[in-house]
């Protein structure tokens, strides 16, 4: 096993890993800095792929594809690079599915769901009650929330059976816990919840297009010919990152199994080499940090964090058409369903590339996703496209083509699957979560320095895009 030494070696090049080696890089240009990375690109949970399309071929991000006005760490990024956002497609009517597969399919023409008087002033009163709560939150210390024990006792589950009136808004809940999290509401504390919800600006920022919330926008693919933008999408945000920090600094298939550490340097190791350096910053999820060999062990409070911090679990899904019949009908693409035997899909938005290629984007959520993921692709896929003839009309039925993630379909043709979940270094999306009581006792761990005199580092940033 052949040794290098660094001054800083980071684990992960996604976006949190690359972007911690261009700010030490910008406040000191003669750090020799390494980035280590399991998965033969870079990007973490942001891919963009290239699928058959009305007009031959484009691209499309099959991981993280949104980003919003208010997310400003990520919006200067696009800034810095001079890459071009543009907004989601919001025109027309919205179908809305919550109660069963034999209640009521509605559509509105606004953010807010047409549902009956009643739901809607629970709707009202709910998210009235929760925002005044997330105000309330120190996003950078939660537990100087007032009451925060209280909070961080309960389910986002149990809160919400205790304030909302009716059965549908309870489902409605769930379908906005899957949809954000790819969790259940009984899986994760309330507090977390709330100030998940403060960092976003509100509960409806979570969850809508309009300006300032999380799926305002997408980012343009350019010219991918460049050699800066091989990829296009999302994901070329971590490419021209790794290209400014210096291709030489990142080493692809390179995951790390240990981290061993004295008081003089730190050793990271992986299959085939080891790295001797000065610092370590760990940016993988909480869930793969735990998968690590750490000598000395890590602290008790940040082992049982990392140990206790569930990752969701979302498969996502593209359909290109020939074209965007649904703008023609008058609806906007967006879907919001109660998943169910017969429907897997939580919700779906207009994907169409900046360059007009028609698309469909959706996903399938939750215990949604673990019900489903079990399944032949061909059956989730008739599926998926039964659900979009139901509410959006027969041409949804004749597609070009159908992806999932890394799962291949196209009329007549099935290739391979693969979700978020059951991809090696990644294990799940979009982010992790933590459970009651982890708040109260653990959080101050999860970015504590741990070791060498506090100058080593395990700290993974949660907040992204979806």
């Amino acid at each position: 096993m052949t040794e290098e030494t660094w001054d800083v070696v980071i684990v992960g090049a996604g976006l949190s890993g690359l972007s911690a080696a261009q700010t030490l890089r910008k406040r000191n240009g003669k750090l020799r800095i390494l980035i280590l990375e399991g998965k033969d690109r870079v990007g973490g949970r942001t891919v963009t792929q290239e699928l058959p399309a009305a007009h031959g071929i484009d691209r499309w991000d099959m991981g993280g594809q949104w980003v919003g006005s208010t997310q400003t760490y990520v919006m200067d990024l696009i800034q810095e690079f001079g890459l071009e956002v543009y907004t989601q497609y919001t025109t027309g009517k919205k179908v809305h599915h919550v109660g069963g597969p034999h209640a009521k399919v509605r559509t509105s023409s606004t953010s807010i769901p047409a549902l009956s008087t009643l739901v809607l002033l629970d709707l009202s009163q709910l998210v009235w009650k929760i925002d005044r709560l997330s105000s309330t939150v120190s996003v950078e210390d939660p537990m100087k929330t007032p009451n925060a024990q209280e909070l961080d006792s309960m389910t986002l589950h149990s809160y919400i059976e205790k304030h909302a009136w009716t059965e549908e808004m309870k489902e409605e809940m769930g379908v906005c816990s899957r949809v954000v999290f790819g969790m259940e509401p009984n899986q994760m504390s309330f507090l977390y919840f709330i100030m998940y919800a403060a960092a976003a600006g509100g509960v409806l920022c979570l969850l809508e297009s309009t300006p300032g919330s999380a799926q305002e926008f997408r980012v343009k693919t350019l010219d991918c010919t460049a050699a800066l933008c091989p990829q296009g999408g999302t994901q070329q945000l971590s490419e021209r990152l790794a290209q400014q920090i210096g291709r030489e600094s990142v080493r692809l298939g390179q995951a790390v199994t240990a981290i061993w550490q004295d008081a003089e340097r730190a050793k990271v190791m992986t299959a085939t080499h080891s790295y001797l350096c000065r610092a370590v910053i760990v940016t993988c999820p909480p869930h793969l940090a735990a998968k690590i060999h750490y000598q000395p062990a890590l602290p008790i409070q940040r082992e049982h964090l990392t140990q206790n911090m569930p990752v969701g679990h979302l498969m996502k899904f593209v359909i290109t058409y020939q074209m965007a019949f649904w703008r023609e009908k008058g609806y906007s693409g967006e879907i919001v369903a109660r998943p169910s035997a017969e429907c897997p899909l939580s919700v779906t938005f207009d994907g169409t590339s900046p360059s007009g290629s028609a698309a469909l984007v959706g996903f399938i959520s939750g215990v949604q996703a673990y019900n489903w993921s079990s399944r032949e692709l061909s059956e989730r896929r008739d599926a998926v496209i039964l659900s979009l003839v139901k509410y959006l009309g027969e041409e949804a039925a004749s597609y070009i083509h159908y992806e999932e993630k890394d799962c291949v379909f196209q009329m007549y043709s099935a290739l391979c699957c693969q979700d978020w979940a059951l991809e090696e270094y990644s294990g799940g999306c979009p982010v992790n979560v933590m459970a009651p009581g982890m708040l109260t006792y653990y959080h101050p761990s999860l970015c504590m320095p741990c070791g060498r005199k506090n100058r080593c580092c395990s700290c993974k940033s949660q907040w992204g895009s979806k």
